[in-house]
Protein backbone atom coordinates (compact mmCIF):
# COMPACT_ATOMS: atom_id res chain seq x y z
CA UNK A 1 0.00 0.00 0.00
CA UNK A 2 2.84 2.39 0.78
CA UNK A 3 4.43 1.71 -2.62
CA UNK A 4 1.20 2.76 -4.35
CA UNK A 5 1.14 6.02 -2.40
CA UNK A 6 4.79 6.66 -3.19
CA UNK A 7 4.14 6.07 -6.92
CA UNK A 8 1.17 8.43 -6.84
CA UNK A 9 3.30 11.14 -5.23
CA UNK A 10 6.03 10.69 -7.86
CA UNK A 11 3.48 10.97 -10.67
CA UNK A 12 1.95 14.08 -9.11
CA UNK A 13 5.40 15.63 -8.77
CA UNK A 14 6.19 15.27 -12.47
CA UNK A 15 2.84 16.46 -13.83
CA UNK A 16 3.02 19.88 -15.43
CA UNK A 17 2.08 22.54 -12.92
CA UNK A 18 0.36 24.59 -15.64
CA UNK A 19 -2.30 21.93 -16.04
CA UNK A 20 -3.11 22.19 -12.37
CA UNK A 21 -2.96 25.97 -12.06
CA UNK A 22 -6.57 26.81 -12.86
CA UNK A 23 -9.75 25.60 -14.44
CA UNK A 24 -10.66 26.38 -18.01
CA UNK A 25 -12.07 29.82 -18.71
CA UNK A 26 -14.27 31.15 -21.51
CA UNK A 27 -13.50 34.64 -22.83
CA UNK A 28 -15.06 36.88 -25.42
CA UNK A 29 -13.91 36.75 -29.03
CA UNK A 30 -13.93 40.57 -28.96
CA UNK A 31 -13.68 42.76 -25.87
CA UNK A 32 -16.29 45.46 -26.54
CA UNK A 33 -15.97 49.15 -25.88
CA UNK A 34 -18.01 50.15 -22.83
CA UNK A 35 -21.14 52.09 -23.73
CA UNK A 36 -20.62 55.84 -23.79
CA UNK A 37 -16.81 55.97 -23.84
CA UNK A 38 -15.13 58.30 -26.28
CA UNK A 39 -12.97 56.47 -28.80
CA UNK A 40 -11.59 58.29 -31.84
CA UNK A 41 -13.31 57.07 -35.03
CA UNK A 42 -9.98 56.22 -36.66
CA UNK A 43 -9.01 54.06 -33.65
CA UNK A 44 -12.35 52.21 -33.82
CA UNK A 45 -12.04 51.67 -37.55
CA UNK A 46 -8.35 50.76 -37.82
CA UNK A 47 -6.79 49.55 -34.56
CA UNK A 48 -8.81 46.36 -33.86
CA UNK A 49 -8.53 46.86 -30.09
CA UNK A 50 -11.51 44.59 -29.26
CA UNK A 51 -9.96 41.70 -31.21
CA UNK A 52 -6.37 42.31 -30.12
CA UNK A 53 -7.22 42.62 -26.44
CA UNK A 54 -9.11 39.30 -26.51
CA UNK A 55 -6.27 37.62 -28.45
CA UNK A 56 -3.64 38.78 -25.98
CA UNK A 57 -5.71 37.62 -22.98
CA UNK A 58 -6.10 34.25 -24.70
CA UNK A 59 -2.37 34.07 -25.50
CA UNK A 60 -1.15 34.84 -21.98
CA UNK A 61 -3.86 32.98 -20.04
CA UNK A 62 -3.42 30.02 -22.39
CA UNK A 63 0.07 29.47 -21.03
CA UNK A 64 -1.37 28.18 -17.75
CA UNK A 65 -4.95 27.11 -18.49
CA UNK A 66 -7.38 26.02 -21.16
CA UNK A 67 -9.00 29.09 -22.75
CA UNK A 68 -12.18 28.84 -24.77
CA UNK A 69 -13.37 31.69 -26.97
CA UNK A 70 -17.03 32.50 -27.62
CA UNK A 71 -18.91 35.26 -29.42
CA UNK A 72 -21.03 36.00 -26.35
CA UNK A 73 -19.91 35.52 -22.76
CA UNK A 74 -21.96 36.38 -19.69
CA UNK A 75 -22.48 35.37 -16.08
CA UNK A 76 -24.78 32.65 -17.45
CA UNK A 77 -21.97 31.04 -19.51
CA UNK A 78 -21.33 27.55 -18.05
CA UNK A 79 -18.17 27.11 -15.96
CA UNK A 80 -15.70 29.94 -15.54
CA UNK A 81 -16.46 32.91 -17.77
CA UNK A 82 -14.60 36.22 -18.02
CA UNK A 83 -16.73 39.18 -19.10
CA UNK A 84 -14.61 42.20 -20.07
CA UNK A 85 -14.99 45.62 -21.63
CA UNK A 86 -12.64 48.36 -22.75
CA UNK A 87 -13.44 51.35 -20.55
CA UNK A 88 -11.07 53.96 -21.89
CA UNK A 89 -8.87 54.75 -24.87
CA UNK A 90 -6.53 57.70 -25.21
CA UNK A 91 -5.06 57.80 -28.66
CA UNK A 92 -5.22 60.53 -31.22
CA UNK A 93 -3.64 60.23 -34.64
CA UNK A 94 0.01 61.10 -34.99
CA UNK A 95 1.72 58.20 -33.28
CA UNK A 96 4.10 59.04 -30.46
CA UNK A 97 4.26 62.67 -31.62
CA UNK A 98 0.66 63.29 -30.48
CA UNK A 99 1.25 62.21 -26.89
CA UNK A 100 1.04 59.09 -24.80
CA UNK A 101 -1.55 56.45 -25.62
CA UNK A 102 -3.50 54.33 -23.18
CA UNK A 103 -6.07 51.57 -22.93
CA UNK A 104 -8.16 50.79 -19.85
CA UNK A 105 -10.39 47.78 -19.24
CA UNK A 106 -12.37 46.04 -16.55
CA UNK A 107 -13.81 42.61 -16.13
CA UNK A 108 -15.58 40.15 -13.91
CA UNK A 109 -14.85 36.43 -13.64
CA UNK A 110 -17.88 34.23 -13.02
CA UNK A 111 -18.05 30.59 -12.01
CA UNK A 112 -21.47 29.06 -12.39
CA UNK A 113 -23.05 32.51 -12.45
CA UNK A 114 -21.35 33.73 -9.27
CA UNK A 115 -18.75 36.51 -9.41
CA UNK A 116 -15.45 35.14 -8.11
CA UNK A 117 -13.11 37.89 -9.27
CA UNK A 118 -13.01 41.35 -10.78
CA UNK A 119 -10.37 43.75 -12.02
CA UNK A 120 -9.62 47.15 -13.47
CA UNK A 121 -6.49 47.71 -15.53
CA UNK A 122 -4.80 50.51 -17.44
CA UNK A 123 -1.65 50.64 -19.51
CA UNK A 124 0.06 53.65 -21.11
CA UNK A 125 2.74 53.69 -23.80
CA UNK A 126 4.71 56.23 -25.74
CA UNK A 127 5.75 53.56 -28.22
CA UNK A 128 8.96 52.33 -26.62
CA UNK A 129 12.17 52.29 -28.62
CA UNK A 130 11.72 54.19 -31.89
CA UNK A 131 8.25 55.25 -30.69
CA UNK A 132 8.43 58.27 -32.97
CA UNK A 133 8.29 55.92 -35.94
CA UNK A 134 5.28 53.92 -34.73
CA UNK A 135 1.68 54.69 -35.51
CA UNK A 136 -1.16 55.14 -33.06
CA UNK A 137 -2.53 51.62 -33.62
CA UNK A 138 0.87 50.06 -33.03
CA UNK A 139 1.27 51.94 -29.75
CA UNK A 140 -2.28 51.09 -28.59
CA UNK A 141 -1.52 47.48 -29.54
CA UNK A 142 1.41 47.55 -27.07
CA UNK A 143 -1.05 48.69 -24.39
CA UNK A 144 -3.46 45.86 -25.27
CA UNK A 145 -0.64 43.32 -25.15
CA UNK A 146 0.42 44.49 -21.68
CA UNK A 147 -3.22 44.34 -20.52
CA UNK A 148 -3.54 40.81 -21.91
CA UNK A 149 -0.50 39.76 -19.91
CA UNK A 150 -1.83 41.44 -16.75
CA UNK A 151 -5.20 39.68 -17.08
CA UNK A 152 -3.60 36.34 -17.97
CA UNK A 153 -1.50 36.48 -14.79
CA UNK A 154 -4.48 37.59 -12.68
CA UNK A 155 -6.54 34.63 -13.93
CA UNK A 156 -4.08 32.27 -12.25
CA UNK A 157 -5.25 33.54 -8.86
CA UNK A 158 -8.20 35.91 -9.33
CA UNK A 159 -9.36 38.26 -6.58
CA UNK A 160 -12.22 40.71 -6.25
CA UNK A 161 -11.54 44.38 -7.00
CA UNK A 162 -8.00 43.78 -8.26
CA UNK A 163 -6.01 46.70 -9.64
CA UNK A 164 -3.76 45.57 -12.48
CA UNK A 165 -1.10 47.14 -14.66
CA UNK A 166 -0.41 50.74 -13.78
CA UNK A 167 -3.32 50.81 -11.31
CA UNK A 168 -1.36 48.76 -8.75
Amino acid sequence: MHKALACLLVVAAVLPVSGLAADAVTIQKKVPFAPGISVPDAVKAECELPEKTAQFVQEFAGKTMDVKVADNVSAATPGRALVMQITGVQGTAGGAWSGAKSVAAEGTLYNGGKAIGSFKVIRHSGGGAFGGYKGTCSILGRCSKAIGKDIGEWLQSPTMDARLGEMK
